[in-house]
């Protein structure tokens, strides 16, 4: 076998695989492995590989003897994860590398999303209970905030000016309580999604003009589409929603100082979706929104996608629960990953219904 052609098997490798030299270091990864460790071959290269890649499973002793004894090693079931998100399901294969005394190579093969499935389950239960009790409310506070603002207004009238700084704080505060109330209205009221084919793409194009436009003009938008993406299911109104507030949150995490969002969208195969049914679902179209910004704090990345959940100063803490509700009704997959300097949502949808007749 020539070096050419190894190198692209290697490349070409559907599943994370990953060298692991005599000394329990990094030595390689494939694309795969870059993806799911969010970090380039180049970065880990030499690293300890149980400082970067964290194993729920005692398997130290496990690989010790496979590596004595040059025999493969295989362990199904056991959480894996980079570190810096949450740890996905996995089989485990672990072989000796032939003409490398000590040397491994590991391949991860994610299972399909069942815990995480019920994470989403939780997630938009959460969500459809603490709205419900905010909508219930909604009504009956904005009245008496009306009354609020215009005794204020008119107190204003009489008032000396070096007294207005209070009607006016009694003025604003108040208006944005109307403007919370109206966000968890619109929540509320969100219809379910008017499916048909759509052209992700053409979403995402519209997205990037309003954004670089208005809220995000101070960024670089960085197109990376895959040209061959077929059509998605789903209402273009809502998805286009759910991406001007990926793309607002990114907006606002830069600052006025700026920075750079990467809009990418690919195919992959092998992304299934476990129902609480116990049925299975492909979710083969990806769009990840990168940026560049601080990332998430560490205390609400899990909870990021819960109602009134935020980590900006006076945000409502609605945008992502309102994304996280929209994707959900797509019968899709939204999820996180964010350590300072790359924030990445990536959105998992299914494929229309008339491409996959087409196909069988």
């Amino acid at each position: 076998m020539t070096p050419e052609l190894s190198n692209a098997i290697w490349s070409s490798l559907p599943v994370p695989a990953i060298l692991i030299d005599e000394d329990e270091n990094i030595a390689d990864l494939n694309p795969a492995a870059e993806g799911f460790m969010n970090n380039s071959s180049k970065s880990l290269a030499g690293q300890p590989i149980w400082d970067r890649l964290m194993i729920d499973a005692p398997l130290e002793d496990s690989i010790e003897r496979a590596r004595r004894n040059g025999t493969p090693l295989f362990v199904n079931d056991v959480d894996v994860g980079p570190g810096n998100r949450a740890p996905l399901q996995c089989n485990l294969s672990l072989a000796p590398v032939a003409g490398r005394p000590g040397w491994m190579m590991m391949l991860i093969s994610p299972r399909e999303l069942a815990g995480r499935m019920t994470q989403s389950h939780s997630v938009k239960s959460a969500a459809k209970s603490a709205i419900g009790m905010a909508e219930m409310l909604a009504h009956e506070i904005k009245n008496p905030l009306a009354g609020i603002t215009g005794a204020a207004q008119l107190l204003s009238m009489n008032l000396a000016p070096e007294d207005l700084e209070l009607t006016d704080l009694i003025v604003e505060e108040s208006r944005r309580i109307v403007k919370l109330l109206e966000q968890v209205e619109q929540f509320g009221n969100l219809s379910p999604p008017e499916r048909r084919d759509v052209n992700i793409h053409d979403v995402l194009d519209r997205a990037r003009r309003s954004a670089l436009l208005g809220f995000g003009a101070q960024m670089r938008i960085v197109e990376d589409y895959d040209p061959s993406l077929p059509m998605a299911c789903g209402d273009p109104d809502q998805l286009l929603q759910v991406i001007l507030n990926l793309l607002k949150n990114a907006a606002q995490a830069a600052g006025p100082k700026g920075g750079t969002i990467r809009l990418r969208s690919f195919y992959e195969h092998s992304f299934r979706l476990r129902r609480s049914n116990g049925s299975g679902q492909a979710l083969p179209l990806q769009i990840e929104i990168t940026d560049d910004g601080p990332g998430l704090p560490d205390n609400i990345k899990g909870d990021i996608f819960d109602p009134f959940v935020s980590g900006r100063e006076n945000g409502t803490g609605l945008g992502l629960a309102l994304v996280n509700k929209i994707i959900s009704d797509h019968d899709g997959w939204i999820s996180v990953t964010s350590v300072p300097g790359r924030t990445v949502f990536q959105i998992s949808l299914p494929r229309a219904a008339r491409e996959l007749k087409e196909k069988d």
